[in-house]
C-alpha cells in the first residue's frame, strides 16, 4: 500500500534552507549600490544613494490579523526600516480583499493606515486595491521606503558584543489574540485583562528605541514570525559569532506567562513585533540603558556574542496560527 504524504508547504515563513534555495538564489542583476540585499534575518535592504543618505526598503504583509490589520501593516514595515537604522518615509499598499468584503471595509483598512502613518510621519504614495473571489480573507501587503545615515551590517557583529531586548516577548501575538480570539483568552484572563492585552497593540512600534540605539548599535533586529527565539536564531545565522542567551533574563509579561501555561504554547515562539533586539558594543551599554530608562522604554540584557559555546540555533516555529484556530478548552 502506498501512503500519500501531504506535500503542501507548512503555514508561515518558508524554512531558511528552502528560502535560500528556492527564493534568495534569484536576485536579478547584481548592483554595487545594493549594500544589504535579501538574506534570512535581514529586516530590510540598504541601497547607497549618490552623495546622500542610505535608502532603506522593506516589504511585509499582514495575514494573521483582521481587526487593526491596517495599523499593524504600517508598524511591521516601519519596524523593519527602523531596524536598519532608518527613518520610514514612503509607503505603498497592496490590498486584495475577498468578495464578501465591501468598499467600506477597504476604507476602514486605509483609515487605520492613514492614522498610523500620521503618527510616524509616513506618506502613503501608491499601491493597488482589488476584490477577488480567490481569497477567503483579506491580504494586505506594504512596501516602505526610508532613509538612514548609517548602514547596519551583520558582519559588524563580533564576540563580546552584548544582546539587549526591549519590552516583552509575544507582544504582537497576544494583542492579535485579544482582538481576534478574546473567547480563547477568556479561559485564563478576565475581561479587564483582555482589554489590557488588546492595548499592547499601541506599543508595536520599535521606532522610539531604534532612534535611541542606532548611534551605537552594531545590528538591530525585529523578531516577528517565529517570535523572540525565531528572531534570535535569525540573528545567530547572520553573525560570524555565536549567541549565548541567558533564558532567565528574557522578559515575559505575567499575563502572557499565565496564558501560555493554560493554553500550552511557548511565548518565546509567539510573533513579537514591538520587541527590538539590539547588538551593542559593551562600552556603550551603560549609556544606551540610561537613555532607554530616561524615556521609560523597558529593556533587558539577555545575553552576548561569543566565539564558541553559543546556545541558540534557528527554530522558526510560530504559535499564533495554531492559537487562532484552537477550540476553546472546556
Amino acid at each position: 500500500m502506498t501512503i500519500e504524504r501531504d506535500s503542501r508547504a507548512p503555514t508561515g515563513k518558508m524554512a531558511p534552507r528552502a528560502l535560500e534555495e528556492h527564493i534568495l538564489a534569484f536576485r536579478g542583476s547584481p548592483r554595487k549600490d545594493v549594500l544589504v540585499g535579501p538574506a534570512v534575518g535581514e529586516d530590510a535592504a540598504v541601497i547607497a544613494l549618490p552623495g546622500g543618505p542610505f535608502l532603506v526598503v522593506a516589504s511585509d504583509p499582514v495575514v494573521g490579523a483582521a481587526k487593526g490589520a491596517g495599523r499593524l501593516l504600517v508598524h511591521v514595515n516601519a519596524n523593519d526600516v527602523a531596524s536598519k537604522g532608518g527613518e520610514p518615509a514612503y509607503l505603498l499598499v497592496t490590498m486584495i480583499l475577498p468578495r464578501n468584503m465591501t468598499e467600506r471595509d477597504a476604507a476602514a483598512f486605509m483609515e487605520e493606515m492613514h492614522e498610523a502613518c500620521l503618527e510616524l510621519n509616513i506618506a502613503i504614495v501608491g499601491g493597488h486595491t482589488e476584490f477577488s473571489d480567490r481569497y477567503a480573507a483579506p491580504v494586505l501587503s506594504g512596501t516602505l521606503l526610508g532613509y538612514a545615515e548609517r548602514c547596519l551590517r551583520a558582519e559588524e557583529m563580533r564576540p563580546g558584543d552584548v544582546l539587549l531586548m526591549t519590552k516583552h516577548v509575544g507582544l504582537e501575538g497576544m494583542s492579535i489574540l485579544a482582538a481576534d480570539r478574546p473567547d480563547l483568552l477568556a479561559v485564563c484572563c478576565t475581561q479587564e485583562e483582555i482589554r489590557e492585552i488588546r492595548s499592547w497593540g499601541d506599543f508595536l512600534s520599535v521606532l522610539p528605541e531604534a532612534r535611541i540605539l542606532r548611534p551605537w548599535a552594531r545590528f538591530l533586529h525585529d523578531p516577528t514570525e517565529g517570535g523572540f527565539l525565531g528572531g534570535l536564531g535569525e540573528l545567530a545565522r547572520l553573525s560570524r559569532a555565536e549567541v549565548r542567551l541567558l533564558p532567565e533574563t528574557v522578559t515575559v509579561h505575567p499575563l502572557t506567562r499565565r496564558c501560555a501555561q493554560t493554553l500550552a504554547f511557548d511565548p518565546l515562539h509567539l510573533i513579537s513585533s514591538g520587541v527590538l533586539l539590539a547588538v551593542l558594543p559593551p562600552e556603550h551599554l551603560d549609556e544606551a540603558c540610561r537613555c532607554l530608562s530616561g524615556v521609560g522604554i523597558p529593556f533587558s540584557v539577555v545575553g552576548n556574542l561569543v566565539e564558541a559555546g553559543g546556545n541558540v540555533s534557528f527554530d522558526a516555529r510560530e504559535e499564533l496560527w495554531r492559537l487562532l484556530v484552537m477550540e476553546v478548552p472546556r
